[in-house]
């Protein structure tokens, strides 16, 4: 299908400063908008959590007691998982959050941390964001692995 150089051009002559277009098929969101509903994400992963968090922790008894213990129908085992589930919805909301602010981020730390009268260019940014990803990952990671390594079996 050919493209209309017209109609593009009377498509972007169309919109207004907000950025909007009278098509109705062209919806624009707004950043403000997509920080406002990610933000509210966010508080309701966070006060999820610990309500979830509260209950495994003070609802059940400790340890094995908890055995046959069952709230809502799920037993603490099931409450566990949703308390990681909600923990690992948590998390990775923040690492968008960080993501959608990292430049933010990059010019505090440049200016106010470093002292610098500069900031990274956007690629480098890139780069240094990537880069405290793997670190936190493999930090993680490592010390997953140790605590496997290391947990000791009740004697027999």
């Amino acid at each position: 299908m050919p493209v209309d150089l017209n109609q593009i051009k009377a498509k972007v002559a169309s919109r207004d400063t907000a950025g909007h277009s009278d098509d109705n098929h062209d919806h624009h969101v707004s950043r403000a908008t997509i920080n406002f509903w990610l933000d509210a994400l966010l508080a309701m992963l966070l006060v999820s959590l610990a309500i979830v968090s509260t209950i495994v922790q003070f609802v059940f008894p400790p340890g094995t007691g908890a055995k046959g213990w069952l709230l809502w129908g799920m037993n603490f085992n099931q409450w566990a998982s949703i308390q990681y589930g909600v923990l690992a919805a948590f998390g990775l909301t923040c690492v968008l959050h960080v993501m959608l602010h990292w430049s933010w981020v990059c010019t505090i730390v440049a200016k106010k941390l470093l002292h610098n009268t500069t900031i990274p260019d956007d690629g480098v940014q890139t780069i240094l964001g990537v880069g405290f990803l793997i670190v936190l990952l493999l930090t993680g990671a490592a010390v997953v692995g140790i605590a496997m390594m290391t947990v000791q079996m009740p004697a027999p």
